[in-house]
């Protein structure tokens, strides 16, 4: 255990290789123990791929992992994230509505593909799979993070930062939106999974009465107020709107894993609230 890290913290968004992360859930688990921490959520991308995996590995290393996901809608023309904790895995209706989901994203990433062959940047989704080293999974999907790295192993991008920052990230020459669901549709389909939901990385729209109106249109059980990509000016303002409309505050490292050794977003613990956030996120899901 890192004793630099406080024990009874724990990090609700990580990813794994389930979506767009580098890592099998088992050992981002092993992680989280190395790093101290208490708990963990496997918020992967329109699916629950990873969670069994998981749960298996915390209780080989001790760690609570909290089932969880990270549901892509759209808002306003912005891409919004709605992080759902708590829910019922195997729920059918739900498992549906996910795969309908990754429908999606696959049309939008041949529509960033498509752009990308325009700006002289040939990639293909099968070179894209394959630099993955292993089948990928129905239930699992490619996200910009996998397109990002091939930009890179490609020479077309220095790194994962640079392929966002030119081509990939909102507003860029090959960025591609899609038509998703409204954030707050998504907040229903997980309480009606038994989840409780939370709007993830509020200060990455730019906008915060867009923020105001999601909250007040979809009534989270949460918002994530500490984020590896907000300052402390955002965190003490998201602070005080979780305090002021008596939402949970939460905290998450994005942690996708390190490509190229650069680790993206956050490493896990390094944005981290105390484990009694776990009860009141419980008492305000379906288990409640």
């Amino acid at each position: 255990m890192n004793d630099k890290v406080i024990p009874n913290l724990c990090d609700l968004h990580i990813h794994t290789r389930a979506s767009d992360g580098m890592n099998a859930p088992a050992e981002n688990v092993r992680l989280a123990q190395e790093k101290g921490l208490a708990a963990i959520a496997i918020t992967d991308h329109d699916t629950v791929a990873g969670i069994e995996e998981a749960l298996a590995a915390g209780q080989q290393y001790g760690i609570t992992v909290v089932p969880g996901v990270e549901i892509s809608t759209v808002a306003a023309g912005r891409d919004i994230h709605v992080l759902g904790y708590y829910i019922d895995t195997g729920n059918e209706r739900l498992l549906g509505r996910l795969q309908g989901l990754r429908a999606t994203r696959e049309a939008r990433n041949e529509l960033i593909l498509e752009k990308l062959h325009g700006l002289g940047m040939p990639l293909t989704l099968r070179e894209i799979k394959e630099g993955l080293g292993r089948p990928l999974r129905p239930d699992e999907s490619i996200g910009r993070p996998h397109i990002a790295d091939a930009l890179v192993r490609r020479g077309y991008a220095e790194n994962m930062r640079d392929a966002f920052d030119r081509y990939l990230g909102e507003g860029k020459p090959a960025y591609a939106s899609v038509p998703r669901i409204a954030p707050e549709e998504a907040m229903q389909w997980i309480r009606e999974a038994g989840g409780a939901p939370v709007l993830a990385h509020p200060g990455l729209y730019g906008d915060d009465e867009l923020v105001k109106r999601i909250i007040a249109a979809g009534r989270p059980a949460g918002i994530e107020v500490y984020h590896s990509d907000h300052g402390p000016g955002e965190e003490q303002r998201y602070a005080e709107i979780a305090q002021r409309l008596d939402l949970i505050a939460t905290a998450g490292s994005d942690y996708h894993g390190v490509r190229q050794g650069v680790v993206f977003h956050g490493d896990i613990g390094s944005r981290t609230v105390p484990l009694s956030t776990l009860e009141q996120l419980r008492l305000r899901s379906g288990l409640g």
